[in-house]
């Protein structure tokens, strides 16, 4: 997520009981573990992320 700080004003993870979670960029809900019943699939979040910010958006300029 480093890559998009530019556009994120805040992303948020927040855990419940019995392993359950929603995973919330500028207060939208993108994931909720609870809500669908099962964890999500690997690059799942990310890739939920970039719906969410769209395609036209490039990441972040690194100097590295």
């Amino acid at each position: 997520m480093r890559n998009y700080q530019h556009v994120i004003e805040s992303f948020t993870l927040i855990t419940g009981s019995k392993g359950a979670y929603v995973f919330t960029v500028d207060g939208e809900v993108l994931f909720s573990k609870k809500a669908l019943g099962r964890h999500a699939e690997p690059g799942e979040l990310f890739a939920l992320f970039r719906q969410h910010i769209g395609p036209d958006v490039e990441p972040y300029p690194r100097n590295e």
